[in-house]
């Protein structure tokens, strides 16, 4: 993988069998992953200690664990630092069965206007509406932490062991949602981390001034960010002043939701956001690919010189903003323009099988994958945007498969970086120094021709 960043300690490049400075207390578990590939081509064995990658060898040249320790062995896989999700929306996960279907455009908004369902959504909340993206203002705090968990383990599951959810407070709900997944929050500890951000819908005005005051309790009830879509708001200036006011006070990041369609506005967001930098991100982001080339790469400038991080969603809107029509269809961020700028992109995965994405899968790879495929990206490129980049945006320590970095790891079955992309169904995941998901898929074929029951060979890719 490319990293244009300087060399961190610990980092031992093609120098094996380094290890990391040794602590007085030894932690109690210990892990040797066996002959994996790395992205690089090298075969290694990678010992784990505690929640760290304690050291880096040639194959077969860890192949003593202590005694404490078990060996695992990855021969067949590729050893990546594992993803990390930096927007989903767990309060309204899994309720593509019941969620009400896509509502149509405002009707005051013209057939190019891109920011119709934007009046409208905000017109319903000023007249005291309470449609929400996923329509979770009525459901029960019990099944907002269950279909939490589930999603969460889900996407544990696909790898990420890192996740950052968009939870909408305000309402009728008050601030249910969100304590319902804190609680799943606090239920997954040890297995994923999961981090929150609280999402008003109106900040400004009479209106707003409940809201502001419960995106300040809901940082102190343990949301890490805060957020919300400034284009749903009367005042998207108001709005994102207030968010980074709130961010300020609390010394939290802000994560917020815009189309970018609009340049004059985009400008002024990221006027406002360089006094954060790099704490802020904005996604997805998706009207930057319909502006007119010029006007995109001058709104891209702007941002990369406010240090903002633009989190794309390969696989579509995730419904707080605007939904696609014949007029405007949803597009992605244009993602090599903005690299190109300097601006740090992310991938996300957004609506997992709720009404804004009935089939969404939520799998970080796919979404990277998506990148390559479409040609905003290289393959390396394109994981390292759901990687590295996803944790750095979510204020995470970066990780390497290299002694001294932490044990977030991911294992897929496959012999490069362009075919786990491709083909990657089998996974181990590794969080905080141990397994804590595996999936294996089996592949089987049948001799209808044979006379015999025929051998079904397991699948040697993915």
């Amino acid at each position: 993988m490319t990293d244009s960043e300087p060399q961190e300690p610990g980092r031992t490049g093609h120098e094996f069998h380094h290890a990391a400075p040794r602590r007085s207390a030894r932690p109690a578990h210990s892990l040797v992953l066996c002959g994996a590939r790395l992205a690089d081509g090298r075969t290694v064995d990678v010992r784990l200690v505690g929640e760290r990658i304690e050291a880096v060898g040639t194959a077969g040249s860890l192949g003593g664990a202590r005694e404490s320790g078990t060996r695992l062995d990855l021969t067949g896989y590729l050893l990546l630092p594992a993803p990390a999700e930096p927007h989903a929306h767990y309060d309204s996960a899994l309720t593509a069965l019941t969620a009400e279907p896509p509502r149509p455009r405002h009707p005051e908004a013209g057939p190019g206007d891109t920011n119709g369902t934007a009046a409208g959504a905000t017109g319903r909340a000023a007249d005291g509406g309470q449609e929400t993206a996923g329509g979770t203002d009525a459901l029960p705090r019990e099944d907002i932490q269950r279909r939490t968990t589930e999603a969460a383990l889900l996407q544990l599951g696909q790898g990420a062991t890192a996740l950052r959810t968009h939870v909408h407070i305000g309402d009728v709900a008050g601030l249910r949602s969100l304590d319902a997944v804190l609680q799943a929050g606090r239920a997954l500890s040890g297995m994923v981390d999961l981090h929150t951000v609280a999402v008003p819908r109106l900040l400004t005005g009479v209106a707003g001034a409940e809201g502001l005051a419960m995106l300040r309790d809901a940082v102190k009830r343990g949301a890490t960010a805060v957020g919300g879509c400034p284009d749903l708001d009367p005042d998207p200036g108001g709005y994102v002043e207030a968010v980074l006011d709130v961010a300020a006070e609390h010394g939290c990041p802000v994560d917020l939701h815009t189309d970018g369609g609009d340049p004059a506005r985009l400008a002024r967001l990221a006027a406002a956001a360089g006094g954060l930098r790099p704490r802020v991100a904005i996604g997805p982001c998706g009207g930057l690919a319909r502006l007119p080339h010029q006007v995109a790469q001058r709104a891209a400038g702007q941002l990369a010189a406010a240090g903002v991080t633009v989190v794309s969603l390969p696989q579509g809107n995730c419904g707080v903003l605007e939904r696609p029509t014949p007029t405007a269809p949803s597009r992605m961020a244009p993602v090599r323009m903005l690299t190109a700028a300097g601006v740090r992109v992310t991938a996300g995965s957004g609506a997992l099988r709720d009404a804004a994405n009935q089939v969404g899968r939520g799998d970080p790879l796919e979404a990277a994958y998506l990148l390559a495929s479409s040609g905003e990206a290289r393959p390396n490129e394109a994981y390292e945007a759901i990687s590295a980049r996803a944790r750095s945006a979510m204020g995470l320590p970066r990780v390497r498969v290299e002694a001294g970095f932490p044990a977030e790891l991911l294992a897929v079955r496959a012999t490069e970086l362009a075919g786990a992309l491709s083909l990657a169904y089998s996974r181990i995941v590794v969080h905080r120094g141990r397994v804590v998901a595996r999936t294996s898929a089996v592949r089987e074929y049948c001799d209808l021709a044979g006379a015999r029951e025929p051998g079904l060979p397991r699948q040697s890719q993915g």
